[in-house]
């Protein structure tokens, strides 16, 4: 059951309003489900947006390893609206579909390519074990430097707490082939 609901655009307050057509006149297109439930507290929406803005579409990680981080925090927090909304992405950017489906299988993926590696195992150790260790930082700043390692723990943060607010309000899976896989 969704705990909440979009809003009907005649219930938006002018605030709401404002930040929703920011969002659906962005590079969006749309006011996506992480942002429903947001909608109830648009300050929060309105800096949650612009980072994530910033996160999937200009980070110093690029669109395809960003859409492999986006997955991997995903299906650790077995979220199956943002699996749903970046497998097709994450594909379409170059993740190759073994990959995709290995790792929502939580399976070790065997055909990444080297940089692909290297953040799959940040990622996994900063979500599992809550640090990365020298060998893998050490890498990830050789190939992203500093900023594009602030970059990667800041998409790794990012939708972990989009995968928290709708996992809370049970916002309900659009209509897709790509779904997560019970764990």
């Amino acid at each position: 059951m969704n705990r909440l609901p979009p809003l009907a655009e005649q219930q938006w307050s002018e605030e709401q309003r404002q930040l929703a057509e920011e969002i659906i006149n962005g590079p969006r297109g749309a006011l996506l489900p992480p942002f429903e439930p947001l909608l109830r507290s648009p300050e929060l929406m309105a800096h949650a947006q612009r980072m994530g803005e910033y996160l999937r579409y200009r980070s110093a990680l690029g669109q395809r390893l960003s859409e492999l981080a986006i997955l991997l925090t995903a299906r650790h927090w077995s979220q199956p609206v943002e699996w749903a909304i970046h497998a097709p992405i994450a594909r379409e950017k170059g993740i190759s579909a073994h990959a995709v489906q290995a790792i929502n299988e939580k399976r070790l993926p065997e055909d990444l390519q080297d940089d692909e590696w290297v953040l799959y195992h940040f990622c996994q150790q900063l979500h599992q074990q809550k640090k990365v260790n020298d060998d893998i930082w050490q890498q990830a700043i050789a190939l992203w430097g500093e900023k594009g390692v602030v970059d990667l723990i800041g998409i790794n943060g990012y939708y972990s707490f989009l995968s928290m607010i709708m996992n809370g309000a049970q916002t309900p899976v659009p209509d897709t082939r790509d779904f997560i896989i019970p764990a």
